[in-house]
């Protein structure tokens, strides 16, 4: 090779040697590169898309042609406050993600203290798998799936006829339940890696002081997983609240504020944005209360 010829495949090499470089010797600039299009991805589509919401939910739309009117009001919210119809399904929602939490957190410690502590340990990555299988299945097959389970005649009424008992049939109740059993693994997985991440020496020594299991549990074990189900209820509460798709399947009659936002995008639009503010600020309340656990920071 000739000297030309080796000169040539020098510069050619050197602009990305120094690009190398530069970035090596600024690693703040690296970070900034490689967070741009995450970070434009998420001003550009989530805070635009919040952006236009509540600014839409300031319109009004016309009563006689049905087209929005982008005036600036405070009629929807009005409405939404004083509507003791809206309050009430508002209300209701609530209930429904802190119901749907608190029956996510009594099954997922007992599954999570067997996978996390109890079972060996070649298994529990297994069983791990097991737990996060169903999030790999259709929203819509188990949903439906829930609704045969609690239709009249169906498998969780033959479950209860030799006790003499009924099913929910489709309801508030059903709601509940099917909501639960949805979005249960993200509550197991969380309470699942604060066990594996209490050392046993610390169990050790409460049962070297006399402390009983109960005791153990109240003063050792549940302080340290607090943030852990913290954690897991931003996902149980936040996604139970905005779900409308399984109440429509086994809800029956019941309304919540994911379909009352569904029902009002096509008939009046700056209702619905209004109504969209709703889960926002219960969640950004929620985040707030949930901050003050420390369980944000593991998240």
């Amino acid at each position: 090779m000739s000297n030309t010829e080796r000169a040539a495949g020098h510069s050619a090499r050197r602009p990305a040697g120094t690009l190398a470089g530069l970035l090596h010797r600024r690693p703040r600039l690296q970070l900034s590169l490689l967070l741009s299009a995450p970070l434009t991805w998420l001003i550009l589509a989530y805070l635009g898309s919040l952006t236009a919401l509540f600014m839409s939910a300031f319109w009004t739309t016309d009563t006689f042609t049905s087209n929005v009117v982008k005036v600036w009001s405070l009629d929807n919210f009005t409405t939404i406050l004083t509507g003791g119809a809206y309050q009430q399904v508002a209300l209701r929602s609530v209930g429904v993600a802190l119901a749907v939490t608190a029956i996510c957190v009594v099954i997922a410690f007992p599954v999570a203290f067997f996978t996390a502590r109890i079972a060996p340990r070649r298994w529990r990555p297994l069983l791990v798998v097991a737990i996060l299988t169903p999030l790999w299945a259709s929203y819509l097959v188990k949903a439906y799936a829930w609704r045969l389970i609690l239709a009249e005649g169906g498998l969780l009424e033959w479950l209860l006829s030799p006790f003499g008992l009924d099913g929910p049939g489709y309801g508030l109740t059903a709601t509940v339940l099917a909501l639960a059993y949805l979005w249960l693994p993200y509550m197991i997985l969380p309470i699942h890696t604060g066990l594996e991440q209490i050392p046993d020496s610390l169990l050790d020594a409460s049962s070297d002081l006399g402390a009983r299991t109960g005791r153990t549990f109240r003063s050792v074990v549940l302080p340290m997983l607090l943030p852990s189900i913290a954690a897991g209820s931003v996902f149980t509460f936040s996604l139970s609240l905005g779900d409308y798709i399984a109440v429509q399947i086994v809800g029956g009659k019941t309304q919540l504020i994911g379909n009352l936002i569904y029902s009002n995008i096509t008939l009046d639009l700056p209702l619905a944005a209004a109504l969209g503010t709703v889960p926002v600020v219960v969640i950004v309340i929620y985040l707030l209360a949930v901050r003050r656990t420390g369980a944000l920071s593991s998240l």
